[in-house]
């Protein structure tokens, strides 16, 4: 149990856990993982008869990893110490560890939630959009990824190597454990309204938003990639249209203005690309997302010497097209330009030159996160 200022609803939860291994005879111990009270949790628990765990490190999933790494035994079950989840249900969830589940998860929405346990926005928009948005991403099958009421092996929890600290640890447990292949079970369980008289150190939408980070960073090929795709080819086909003059499709004539359009276009999109690259070379190298054999093997192909020099060769390209435009232009002694005439290869010289610079700057990026950490070096 990850403990910060629970003595309102500790001594429940830990008589509730008892009960479950009285209940059913387990051979297990309670470990609270305590991040720092200063209400007199940590002295209660040890009253209690359970095991205290200090965790200096602040954040949910520190006191969590902290209570894991202490854990003695070959199931670990996790669960919030301000009496929301039912500790009695817990063995549901190890009854599916003994089956041959690596992770089981509790789920609110298919077992039940109490009047006041659960506030409207958080059961009708944030908890559905963003398990949906993981199942979608991620194929993990689980209908609730925020329940905290969950339980893995000791043998899974130490192939995941987690690594965030704060909320969005509780996504980060689904994720590695989907692309992972490991076996996700999932039970109903029942969501209770907190018996805290403080206010949960849930913050709504900062939170929220750590855990869409999190997705995202791990998942940039549909967010980033593939539209970063889709935008530059877009942007290369109306280029491509205009730029040897004027175009007219069904009374419509397409110009300059479309040349310099279809420029913005390939520079966001192109832009767009090359993050996703860095965030999954990011991930990669944290052992955050899933592996990417073919994106490891690109680095063979892909270096920063080849990187530099395809950039610079784009960018040579671009401002020899810009100069001649000067050079004609001082040759006119810099009187007016036609610029239907001079404005195509003018921009298609400065798209040439901005790409090829992108180039070169996450040739760079690329290859420093491509550096793996030293052996013996901690992640977290």
């Amino acid at each position: 149990m990850p403990c910060l200022n629970e003595a309102d609803t500790l001594e429940r939860c830990v008589a509730e856990v008892r009960a479950c291994i009285e209940a059913h005879q387990l051979d297990a111990e309670i470990i609270v993982a305590d991040n720092g009270s200063s209400d007199g949790s940590r002295e209660l628990a040890e009253r209690l008869g359970a095991r205290v765990v200090a965790v200096p490190e602040r954040g949910y999933g520190s006191a969590l990893m902290g209570g894991f790494d202490a854990a003695r035994g070959r199931f670990l079950v996790m669960g919030d110490a301000d009496l929301s989840y039912d500790f009695r249900e817990a063995y549901r969830l190890i009854e599916r560890l003994r089956n041959g589940a690596d992770l089981v998860m509790g789920s609110r929405f298919r077992g039940r939630i109490e009047p006041g346990a659960m506030p409207w926005l958080h059961r009708y928009l944030g908890n559905p959009v963003l398990s949906w948005l993981e199942r979608r991403l991620f194929r993990a099958p689980t209908s609730d990824f925020h329940c905290g009421l969950r339980a893995l092996t000791a043998d899974a929890y130490r192939a995941m190597e987690l690594r965030t600290s704060g909320m969005e640890f509780a996504s980060e447990i689904v994720v590695k454990a989907a692309v992972r292949r490991m076996r996700i079970d999932e039970v109903p369980v029942t969501l209770r309204p907190d018996g805290r008289s403080r206010a949960p150190h849930l913050r709504r939408w900062r939170d929220g938003w750590r855990h869409l980070r999190f997705l995202l960073t791990l998942s940039p090929r549909w967010t980033l990639l593939v539209p970063g795709v889709v935008l530059a080819g877009l942007g290369a086909l109306l280029m491509g249209l205009v730029l040897f003059g004027p175009r007219t499709v069904r009374a419509v004539t397409l110009d300059v203005h479309t040349l310099v359009i279809g420029s913005l276009l390939v520079l966001v999109g192109y832009g767009a690309a090359t993050t996703a690259l860095a965030m999954r070379i990011y991930a990669l190298v944290e052992e955050l997302g899933a592996p990417a054999p073919r994106l490891e093997r690109s680095f063979s192909v892909f270096t920063l010497e080849r990187g530099l020099l395809a950039g610079a060769a784009l960018t040579v390209v671009g401002v020899a097209l810009i100069g001649v435009q000067a050079w004609s232009w001082w040759l006119t002694g810099f009187g007016p330009l036609d610029v239907s005439q001079t404005m195509r290869p003018t921009v298609l010289g400065a798209t040439l030159a901005a790409v090829g610079i992108q180039t070169v700057l996450v040739s760079f990026v690329y290859s420093m996160l491509g550096i793996p950490r030293r052996r013996g070096v901690p992640r977290r």
